[in-house]
């Protein structure tokens, strides 16, 4: 085999490694619909609050509601945390609601809020979190993670990866 044709039959095995891998990837962290039951299942959940309250989901249906998904040891949660105390904030009066469960030990949890309290409510999810926002279409189970209900109960918009400001506009705008 003379260079030239060895050259162009390895580019083209890496175009196919690379594009297979491209592929698997995006398939990968591609958000799955969310079946009725999981919707139903995720009304009827409650998790413990960070002083030992209890965080029913169910308390919250009939309004829009934006649920996190993050951890502590979680750099772009960690960073959009400021966004959505500030979209909790703004939306409120409109009827929003952010909902934070932490995928995370709550004594760490705990210690964070202790440093940056968020004005909205955080339930303990703990790792079980991870299935949890899986049932949401999350399949790699990545953090952050964000799932938008309408007031109906129903997910209108999800998203895997950390929220822009942009995000949070469009989303307040759906009510």
């Amino acid at each position: 085999m003379t260079l030239r044709r060895r050259t162009l039959w390895m580019g083209g095995v890496a175009l196919a490694a690379a594009s297979a891998g491209a592929w698997w990837s995006q398939r990968r962290l591609q958000l799955q619909s969310v079946p009725d039951a999981a919707e139903a299942a995720f009304w009827q959940g409650a998790f413990e609050g960070p002083h030992g309250e209890t965080v029913r989901v169910a308390d919250f249906r009939g309004k829009p509601l934006l649920v996190n998904f993050w951890a502590t040891w979680c750099p772009p949660c960690v960073e959009e945390l400021p966004l959505l105390k500030a979209f909790q904030q703004a939306q409120s009066a409109r009827g929003w609601q952010v909902l934070g469960l932490a995928v995370d030990q709550p004594s760490a949890v705990r210690g964070f809020l202790n440093k940056l309290p968020l004005n909205f409510p955080v339930g303990m999810a703990g790792f079980g979190g991870t299935e949890l926002s899986r049932t949401l279409g999350n399949v790699s189970g990545a953090l952050p993670f964000s799932v938008v209900f309408g007031a109906s109960g129903v997910v209108l918009h999800r998203k895997l990866g950390k929220l822009s400001e942009a995000d949070l506009g469009q989303w307040a705008e759906l009510v």
